[in-house]
């Protein structure tokens, strides 16, 4: 049998999130966002969400505040916030990187605490 959930995604016609992110290639799973050109910002309200994040950054510079944790995440780094955990993000250089959500954080309003 053929599987059919083999996909494509063009990110220059992805979907885009309320904050930016744009949706990329999603399974029952996993799904991944990139999130381009973020400008900086100062520290956004903490959050947490029921879905595990592992990140990875291609450009500029973010602060991670996780858990009473700040982690400075530039270029070639990855990062890992485990589901439920509070945590914020402060863009320090326009910043460029690439999320997986597991499960997915698009489905069931779990990207606004669903």
């Amino acid at each position: 049998m053929t599987d059919t959930s083999v996909k494509k995604v063009m990110s220059a016609t992805s979907p885009r999130g309320d904050q930016g992110q744009i949706y990329l290639a999603s399974g029952k799973r996993v799904s991944m966002r990139l999130w381009k050109d973020e400008e900086p910002n100062a520290d956004k309200e903490p959050s947490r969400h029921s879905y595990e994040v592992v990140g990875y950054a291609i450009s500029g510079k973010a602060e991670l505040k996780i858990e009473g944790q700040t982690i400075l995440i530039e270029p070639g780094d990855s990062w890992l916030v485990p589901a439920d955990a509070e945590h914020t993000y402060r863009i320090i250089e326009t910043f460029t990187a690439v999320e997986a959500t597991s499960p997915p954080a698009e489905v069931h309003g779990r990207e606004h605490g669903g």
